[in-house]
This record gives C-alpha cells, sequence and structure tokens, in this order.
C-alpha cells in the first residue's frame, strides 16, 4: 500500500506557500492507519522496547497503537501544563518564539528502552526536546519513528545527528 496516497495535502494552510499534509485522510482509512501502524512498529519488534513515546497530539494516535503492538507501556509527552505530577520541562524553538514539552518525572526508569514516535517531522525541534526529556529521565532512546518526514526542513537528519535512529514512513518534498 502506497501511504502517501492517503495523505491529503492541503495548499496554503495555515499560511501562504504552506503545503499541509494532513494526516487525519490517512487515520481515517482502516487499512491504511493499520499498515502505518505496523511499519512503524516493525523495526522494532526484536528490540524490547519497555515504552513508546508519543508527542502531543497526532503523535498519540500512533505511538498508542505502536505501544499495544510491540507490548510496551504508552508514554504522553505534552504541552506545558497539562500534567498534574511532577514533571520534568524542555523548551524549544518555534517558527516564531519557543514551547515548552513535559513528562512526568516517573513516566520512565532509568536504562529503560524507549521509542519515539510522532506523526511528522519538519525542523526536529519537538523531536529533539522529547529525546532530552527521556535522556533527563535517564531512559535509553533506542529510536525515533514518523509517518511522515519534510526532508527540505532536516528534522530526520537532526535527529539522526544526535545519536537515535530515525526512520519516516514517507517523504514530501516541499513544504
Amino acid at each position: 500500500m502506497n501511504l502517501k496516497d492517503t495523505i491529503r495535502t492541503i495548499p496554503d494552510f495555515p499560511k501562504p506557500g504552506i503545503m499541509f499534509r494532513d494526516i487525519t485522510t490517512l487515520m481515517a482509512n482502516h487499512k491504511a492507519f493499520r499498515e502505518a501502524v505496523m511499519r512503524l512498529a516493525a523495526p522494532y519488534r526484536d528490540k524490547h522496547i519497555d515504552s513508546v513515546t508519543g508527542i502531543e497530539a497526532r503523535g498519540f494516535v500512533f505511538s498508542g497503537a505502536v505501544a499495544l503492538e510491540l507490548g510496551a507501556s504508552h508514554v504522553p509527552v505534552r504541552k506545558k501544563g497539562k500534567l498534574p505530577f511532577d514533571t520534568y520541562e524542555q523548551d524549544y524553538e518555534l517558527e516564531y518564539g519557543t514551547g515548552t514539552l513535559e513528562i512526568h518525572a516517573d513516566a520512565v526508569r532509568a536504562r529503560e528502552k524507549v521509542l519515539l514516535i510522532d506523526d511528522l517531522i519538519a525542523t526536529g525541534g519537538t523531536a529533539e526536546a522529547a529525546i532530552h526529556l527521556l535522556r533527563r529521565a535517564g531512559s535509553e532512546v533506542v529510536g525515533a519513528a514518523f509517518v511522515i518526514d519534510l526532508p527540505d526542513l532536516g528534522g530526520l537528519d537532526k535527529i539522526i545527528r544526535s545519536g537515535v535512529p530515525a526512520t519516516a514512513l514517507v517523504a514530501f518534498e516541499g513544504h
């Protein structure tokens, strides 16, 4: 199945010149969604993953399903102020300003093998912040997997340069 064909492109959203890659059409197609989850999980089936971490919000959809496939726990990485217990925080750069991600301080254990999942990687800032959080908690980030890569923005390469093997199911040139 060609997953790229199941992803809708919306020109000029959220602003002129941007080609928005709408993952909701893939999620609405049960065969494509299942295929995406299977492909995200496949390289990690023999890696003894303890936790799968998803980045808010669409990353949760894929990371929860991958966690079930791998028999692992599911750990959400949330925007600041969304988690009710003690947290670790990490700031990251946005196009216009900064953001902050959080995980519960007890979400992962030291030396736990963690897989990071998100729906899309662009510049890599959000994924990089999540990796910093997971490492601060003492876990080993054994991989990062994304449904969509926007290679022109360099995010996947940034994650690989940080020492985390990273893959994406489909790539869209241009953004």
